[in-house]
């Protein structure tokens, strides 16, 4: 393999990582969907169908009004894109012109443009963006040499979590876990009582 190739293969790599991290910003498939939903409610009213020697064109009084339809999902389309702090006005609006596409744009693009708007506006108003994940950095820690579990066996319990208080003349045992915020103590869990602590 030559030096070019294998630069080649390392810009379309990276191009194709790019791409995913921009496309994992943003509600890609909705503004996908809402981008393609125009073209049919654009451009059906403007068409001419032909079948052998008979033309049956579409256009309709209404075809101004299926263009600016058509014209203002795609541009919905490209600010889901591009403007994703939008995403729920954007979805909302695309919702709503799909509903008007029914009636204005021969149903819609002939149901094709308002499905594909339907579904691209709600993917839209679902779409939230995702927390960063906290890397850890590492590999998980091992047990030193002699420490008990380290030759696989079970060795002693753990020691118990947390406080230990001292009981005169016993063994010490772990501090009684807190009560919520804003609970009774007669809400605690006790031993002799049996009761359990309500939420």
């Amino acid at each position: 393999m030559s030096a070019e190739s294998t630069g080649l293969l390392a810009r379309l790599r990276y191009g194709r990582v790019a791409f995913r991290h921009w496309r994992w910003g943003r509600p890609f498939w909705a503004g996908l969907w809402t981008l393609l939903a125009g073209v049919p409610i654009a451009y059906f009213p403007y068409a001419n169908l032909t079948l052998g020697q008979l033309t049956i064109r579409m256009a309709t009084t209404a075809g101004s009004g299926s263009l600016i339809i058509g014209v203002l999902l795609f541009v919905l389309g490209l600010t889901m894109w591009f403007q994703a702090q939008v995403r729920i006005f954007a979805g909302v609006a695309s919702i709503l012109l799909a509903l008007v596409s029914l009636v204005v744009s021969n149903f819609g693009g002939f149901l094709m443009g308002f499905l594909l708007a339907l579904f691209g506006g709600a993917l839209a108003v679902a779409w939230a963006p995702g927390e960063p994940v906290a890397d850890e950095g590492g590999d998980p820690a091992e047990l030193p040499d002699g420490a008990p579990g380290s030759d696989g066996s079970e060795g002693e319990p753990p020691a118990p979590v947390g406080p230990v208080v001292p009981v005169q003349g016993g063994e010490p045992y772990p501090a009684p876990e807190p009560v919520h915020a804003g609970a009774r103590p007669e809400e605690e869990t006790t031993e002799e009582k049996g009761r359990h602590r309500a939420g």
